[in-house]
């Protein structure tokens, strides 16, 4: 398997491996246990993307979603008030839906956003 990067293109790898691969240093602190490698834009602004990595127990405020959310779960599983959601599901929180994210194990997703998120 090559070596995971993220390069001028915009073409990502993103497998389990590949993600645990990266490079510690392009991970950066966005919430509390929640740590960030933005890969297009500003986080939770529309038009932007980035992988999210929580930590065990870590959790994000209820919030809106002003357009849509996609999240694939990479690794680890990802709850809401809706369900649970293992390394390979697909989530799509559409416009006006509200949320609390958490990981009660931890897990690595990637995010992406249409539009902007307001904490509520």
């Amino acid at each position: 398997m090559s070596t995971p990067m993220l390069d001028d293109q915009q073409h990502y790898h993103f497998t389990p491996a590949a993600v645990e691969a990266l490079d510690e240093g392009l991970w950066q602190p966005f919430r509390p246990g929640i740590d960030i490698v933005t890969l297009r834009g500003t986080p939770t602004r529309s038009g932007s993307s980035a992988l999210l990595r929580y930590q065990a127990g870590a959790s994000v405020p209820t919030h809106r979603h002003l357009d849509t959310e996609y999240i694939f779960v990479i690794s680890g599983c990802q709850e809401d008030d809706a369900g649970r959601y293992p390394a390979g599901t697909v989530v799509i929180n559409t416009p006006n839906s509200t949320h609390q994210v958490r990981s009660e194990t931890g897990c690595v997703v990637l995010a992406v956003w249409t539009g902007d998120i307001e904490i509520l």
